[in-house]
């Protein structure tokens, strides 16, 4: 199966259009047609391939996994709350820090 057919088949699966899907990727609307014929680069792959919310390596069939991970990673939201690199959001804005410490109780329960 070609990268196109791969991506055509797990579009449809999603219920979106291969134009949706493009234009979802910030890809011109009719560029994955252009897979038929010629390669994409993987900067456009990777865009579809989180659109679609699947690996590269699914769509350039390397695998026939389409999750994005080898292993589920976990992450402990307390863990990450605590690390001054972490930009904790919410609705598209930064939670102030004085909130993040209200979550950080609540999470400790009540502590």
């Amino acid at each position: 199966m070609t990268v196109f057919e791969r991506t055509k088949n797990m579009a449809k699966k999603r219920g979106i259009s291969l134009q949706e899907t493009a234009a979802k990727a910030g890809l011109g609307l009719n560029s994955i047609y252009g897979w038929k014929k010629k390669e994409p680069s993987i900067g456009r792959l990777a865009k579809v391939a989180d659109v679609l919310h699947v690996s590269v390596d699914y769509l350039l069939g390397k695998t026939d996994d389409p999750s994005t991970s080898s292993k589920s990673k976990k992450v402990d939201i307390k863990d990450a709350m605590q690390d001054d690199y972490t930009i904790m959001s919410y609705g598209g804005r930064e939670i102030p820090p004085e909130e993040l410490e209200m979550i950080r109780r609540i999470l400790d329960g009540g502590k």
